[in-house]
């Protein structure tokens, strides 16, 4: 357990919790993570459930370590970011980095994108395809998203430092997992994708492995965050981090995002929620927070089902490549 300073609604305590199932000295480790985005937490906390009930065999020199709700404030207050509004696969930046600035076209957005106002209808989607028609949709999602360190009250904000949750969580990988060899790594989101759908994204730079060697391994096409429509690459992310944090290491990194909507309505959802944040009341009932767990955790039966089998899924045909044969 890694405690956070954060409080929850009730003033609870709140943690990252980690649970690890195998040897303590593991060479193979198969790391899986839920709720870097707060409020997407609830899929990969019910897949993680799944998976402790039935893990996959693991043997004598391996592990799987299931790190449950990264951002444990915005899992508590329906929130994306963290306490201090910073989307945190935005902010796993090396101290050297630099944490200023935004990209050119979101500064020209960020009335649109960020009023100062509590939420109201005010035309967002249309005004938001004019935007779109006149700079390039790809050009303005890839703006939006990619990460800005600017507007501290603002959507996709990094943040100015490393944050305090993210921070300990580097620290625990690197004092605990110094005898891995390999190590696979499931960084389980929601949002992006077909409803229900599973997509799973490599990013540049951070594999040992191919493309190839990893959509054999789980059995699923890997595709690029450039591919999909509705993506974009960002800037920050923990992915990206891993590399820097376990040097040496045998790295394979696997994004999983299981879909809810339209990128529009997610996108809705998160600007409405963050203008009740701060600028309303800030409390979780209302129907700003309704909207995004909604979004972002579907209350459909089926979703549940199907993303909690996804994303159980894809652990074990992990488990099954990274564990299958003896390690030499």
């Amino acid at each position: 357990m890694l405690p956070v300073a954060a409080r929850g609604p009730g003033d609870e305590d709140l943690s990252i919790d980690i649970a690890w199932l195998g040897a303590r000295d593991a060479r193979r480790i198969l790391l899986h993570v839920s709720g870097v985005h707060g409020v997407e937490a609830y899929a990969g906390s019910a897949a993680q459930l799944s998976l402790l009930n039935t893990p996959p065999a693991i043997p004598p020199d391996g592990a799987l370590v299931l790190v449950h709700a990264l951002n444990p404030y915005g899992m508590a207050w329906l929130r994306r970011t963290n306490e201090h509004n910073v989307d945190l696969n935005r902010n796993f930046l090396p101290d050297t980095a630099t944490w200023a600035g935004a990209p050119p076209l979101y500064r020209r957005l960020d009335r649109l994108l960020n009023p100062p106002s509590p939420p109201t209808r005010d035309g967002f989607g249309l005004r938001l395809a004019m935007r779109g028609l006149r700079h390039g949709f790809h050009a303005m999602r890839q703006a939006i998203a990619h990460g800005q360190h600017r507007y501290p009250r603002g959507l996709f904000y990094g943040g100015a430092e490393l944050q305090p949750g993210p921070r300990q969580f580097c620290d625990w990988l690197q004092r605990r997992l110094t005898s891995a060899d390999s190590v696979f790594a499931i960084d389980m989101h929601t949002g992006l994708g077909p409803h229900g759908g599973s997509t799973l994204i490599v990013e540049p730079g951070i594999n040992a492995a191919t493309t190839a060697e990893l959509e054999a391994a789980v059995a699923q096409a890997l595709i690029g965050s450039a591919a999909i429509p509705a993506a974009y690459s960002v800037r920050g992310s923990l992915g990206a981090a891993l590399p820097r944090l376990l040097p040496g290491v045998d790295l394979k990194f696997v994004l999983q995002e299981i879909g809810t909507g339209s990128s529009l309505h997610v996108l809705q959802a998160l600007r409405d929620e963050n203008r009740w944040h701060h600028y309303g009341e800030a409390h979780l009932d209302h129907p700003a927070k309704r909207q995004i767990r909604e979004a972002l955790c579907p209350a459909s039966p089926a979703w549940r089902s199907a993303a909690v089998a996804h994303g159980s899924d894809l652990v074990y045909r992990a488990a099954d490549w990274l564990f299958r044969k003896k390690y030499t």
